[in-house]
């Protein structure tokens, strides 16, 4: 699910808990996104509730600047225009 966020666009923790049929779990995707070392998975995509940052295993200023080189404006720990930039609908590719 993570992989099909395109990019410039960026999903909660809680969208992909939901998509994934859990919508509770959005502190487990959180824990995952942490410790996710695959570069294939664009863990950087996904963000805290109200377009937060969130932790990213503690590189905020990596997230921020990954997020920013594919056009998105972030000011401080926030994305601006959140709502325009967030995918609900995210599906996982077959």
């Amino acid at each position: 699910m993570v992989r099909s966020i395109p990019p410039g666009r960026v999903a909660t923790y809680g969208d992909v808990a939901a998509l994934a049929g859990r919508r509770r779990a959005w502190r487990a995707v959180g824990n995952l996104m942490r410790d996710c070392g695959d570069l294939a998975v664009p863990c950087h995509r996904v963000v805290a509730s109200g377009g937060r940052l969130g932790g990213y295993g503690g590189n905020v200023g990596l997230k921020r600047a990954l997020l920013r080189a594919e056009g998105l404006v972030v000011v401080g720990s926030r994305i601006r225009h959140f709502a325009a930039v967030r995918v609900k609908g995210v599906s996982p590719k077959d």
